[in-house]
């Protein structure tokens, strides 16, 4: 294995072993089969697959791949003839942030952990988030929301859902996701409420398109009323989302 093969390797699984999303381009045909190149959302890339024509294409197709967090395989033109090129995707394990210790939340935690997310409950108010309440989530956090987003960074395996119906608390908490690369934004309300929000975003900076990307009112159509139904509709909603069936 050549050096370079071997830093790249090395790199590919450091990102995979800290939750990083990365993405490996391997050269499957052509006289440079094999060949690796390590390829990170942004555009950052390292190593070559032997020719300029195949570097381009695996960089101009991770934009795609990175945002759909699938796996793809390709077929490269070349002047010496067609290549195949597999782009692995490695995404890190999907989170679900909960802004809002409220009854939805103790039962959206409990669909979420069975369908294998990562869950975080982040409620300033102590008095809702108390540990017995939750003692599933796998984090409770008991600060403002927007703060914990500045310093973590949402990635784009994070999904957002936000249940206060506290402007003070939900509308900062939105602004920061939509500034970020979350794969869901969802937010708990009505048609109205969320042209209320939607106001208040703009105030804050916000433009048209980063707003749009709020699922709101928040969930799949299943006619839901209660708690428990509500938490399935959302989830069955970010699902969807993940598997490319809503946008």
């Amino acid at each position: 294995m050549a050096g370079t093969d071997a830093s790249i390797y090395r790199q590919f699984e450091e990102a995979v072993r800290r939750g990083r999303l990365v993405a490996m381009a391997t050269a499957l045909t052509g006289p440079t089969i094999g060949a690796k190149m390590l390829l990170w959302p942004g555009g950052g890339s390292e190593g070559s697959l032997g020719e300029p024509t195949l570097d381009a294409a695996a960089r101009e197709r991770a934009a795609q791949v990175f945002a759909s967090l699938r796996s793809e395989r390709l077929t490269v033109e070349t002047a010496g003839g067609p290549v195949e090129l597999f782009l692995d995707v490695q995404p890190p394990p999907p989170r679900l942030w909960i802004v809002g210790a409220v009854h939805i939340a103790a039962a959206l935690v409990t669909y979420a952990r069975a369908l294998g997310f990562y869950t975080i409950v982040v409620d300033p108010r102590t008095a809702f988030a108390a540990p017995e309440r939750f003692p599933h989530a796998d984090e409770l956090i008991t600060r403002w929301p927007d703060a914990v987003f500045a310093e973590v960074g949402l990635d784009e395996s994070a999904c957002v859902v936000v249940l206060t119906h506290d402007e003070k608390i939900d509308n900062p908490a939105l602004a920061m996701a939509l500034r970020s690369p979350a794969r869901y934004i969802g937010a708990l309300g009505s048609r109205r409420t969320h042209a209320k929000r939607a106001a208040a975003l703009k105030a804050l900076g916000l433009e048209d398109a980063q707003i749009a990307r709020i699922h709101a009112p928040i969930g799949l159509d299943i006619g839901a009323r209660r708690p428990e139904e509500i938490a399935l509709a959302i989830m069955a909603e970010i699902v969807a989302v993940m598997n490319g069936k809503v946008e």
